[in-house]
């Protein structure tokens, strides 16, 4: 079978908000970019549009991204463009955590990352010798030859994300040598750090005319620690653009680089969303080192990077073992008197293949499930150690409607917003409110 089209499909996640996207399909941008120019390709995201299943047809290559939330749409999908003729390839997170499961309804599947193994994907499919597994796990270089697939202008083109998508996404490390227990990133990026070219990563913030974007990088941060030389580098080349600010995912150790923060806030750094997880000392096995759930040191830490101009949000989980109800008050106790810029609340969610779902499994505590949608941690799946599952639903609740309550957001917001220079005020006055607005909707979707 000729391939006479690639086709990419994003499934529908959040919809548009304000009539554009807010998670762009940044890997299949990359992996359409991976397409032989002379075999045409398109990018569908189910979240702007309604997907044109019935044109497809034999000679259509269909590949679907999709974490453990999305499976089961992605499967739905799967079927119908099958019955169609098509050829359907699953990859993305689930299909790398459970791939014996994705295997038996695909046609292939890419387990790992994909920008090795897609080339290949398609050769075979135009050759008629297609496998039913394709898997890269080795963690190469980001330096190597199509390391993370650098992105044609057809593609830009087609996705016109600027139009389309509130924030762009932008990948400059990957990978994360932490051990958290609840983590999937380990398995699906490795625990290899790795590193992009600093010259590559100017020429595509350039090329793609970026003023602001969002690092989707599993732990950028840690590299203040693991490689300042590089992060170095990096910030003083990104000084030299013209950007409006970007955020990353980052620990507390950052604030124990004070000089990295002052080259990070001239490379126009905005804010850290920073994974302190936790403030119960009970959970620090969990942390992987990340924190000992020392709401002190959190606090401290906090102080340190606003003391630089850069913005934190925290990240908490709330379901560990030792997690009480007293544990969402202390949460809320810190978060009001922190003055943290934004909060993030969510349910441990025991994925595949990580360490918290097969400890999990082994006593006996998944609660049984025949799809995944509830993956989402907004949900509560499995049976808590010290509460009932209605008690750990109850307090999640009730603190997400305390923390994403107006007033909250207004007071988080407005404190933020005063962190910025006069000079600075006017540009900064959306993002300073703009990622608790971005939680409360994620709370009203879930629990809709």
């Amino acid at each position: 079978m000729a391939v006479q089209r690639a086709v990419l499909i994003q499934p529908r996640r959040d919809g548009r908000f304000l009539g554009r996207g807010t998670s762009q399909p940044y890997t299949l941008m990359r992996l359409a970019s991976l397409v032989p120019p002379e075999i045409p390709v398109e990018i569908w995201d189910e979240d702007l549009m309604d997907l044109p299943i019935q044109g497809l047809g034999p000679g259509d290559l269909v590949g679907i991204s999709a974490k453990t939330l999305l499976i089961d749409r992605a499967k739905m999908l799967a079927q119908r463009i099958q019955r169609q003729g098509a050829t359907v390839v699953i990859g993305g997170a689930h299909a790398t955590l459970v791939p014996d499961e994705v295997e038996a309804w695909a046609d292939a599947i890419a387990v790992g990352e994909g920008y090795r193994t897609w080339p290949q994907i398609i050769e075979d499919a135009g050759n008629g010798t297609l496998q039913k597994r394709y898997v890269d796990e080795a963690w190469a270089p980001l330096d190597a030859s199509r390391g993370v697939g650098l992105l044609q202008d057809r593609v830009l083109r087609q996705v016109d994300e600027h139009r389309n998508y509130w924030t762009p996404y932008l990948e400059i490390t990957r990978g994360c040598p932490r051990n958290c227990t609840f983590c999937t990133a380990i398995r699906v990026s490795g625990r290899k750090m790795r590193l992009r070219p600093v010259e590559e990563v100017v020429e595509e913030i350039e090329r793609r005319k970026l003023k602001r974007f969002f690092l989707t990088d599993d732990n950028f941060g840690l590299n203040f620690r693991l490689h300042p030389d590089y992060i170095e580098e990096l910030l003083r080349a990104l000084a030299k653009l013209p950007l409006q600010g970007w955020t990353c995912q980052a620990e507390q150790l950052v604030a124990e680089y004070p000089e990295m923060l002052d080259l990070a806030r001239a490379a126009h750094l905005d804010k850290f969303f920073i994974g302190f997880e936790s403030v119960n000392p009970g959970n620090r096995r969990e942390l992987g080192g990340k924190g000992q759930g020392d709401a002190r040191q959190y606090r401290g830490a906090i102080e340190r990077i606003h003391e630089h101009g850069i913005g934190v949000v925290g990240l908490f989980v709330f379901g560990f073992d030792s997690d009480t109800p007293s544990t969402f008050q202390a949460t809320w106790d810190f978060i009001r008197s922190s003055e943290l810029d934004s909060a993030s609340a969510t349910i441990l969610t025991p994925y595949p293949g990580t360490e918290q779902r097969r400890e999990l499994l082994q006593a006996g505590r998944i609660i049984p499930h025949d799809t995944w949608e509830r993956y989402d941690t907004n949900h509560v799946t499995f049976l808590p150690a010290q509460m009932t599952v209605d008690e750990l639903t109850a307090a999640y609740d009730r603190l997400c409607r305390q923390l994403y309550h107006p007033a909250q957001i207004w007071r988080r917001g407005f404190r933020a917003w005063r962190r910025h220079p006069l000079s600075r005020a006017r540009a900064r006055l959306v993002s300073s409110f703009s990622t608790d607005i971005g939680y409360r909707r994620e709370f009203q979707h879930r629990s809709s």
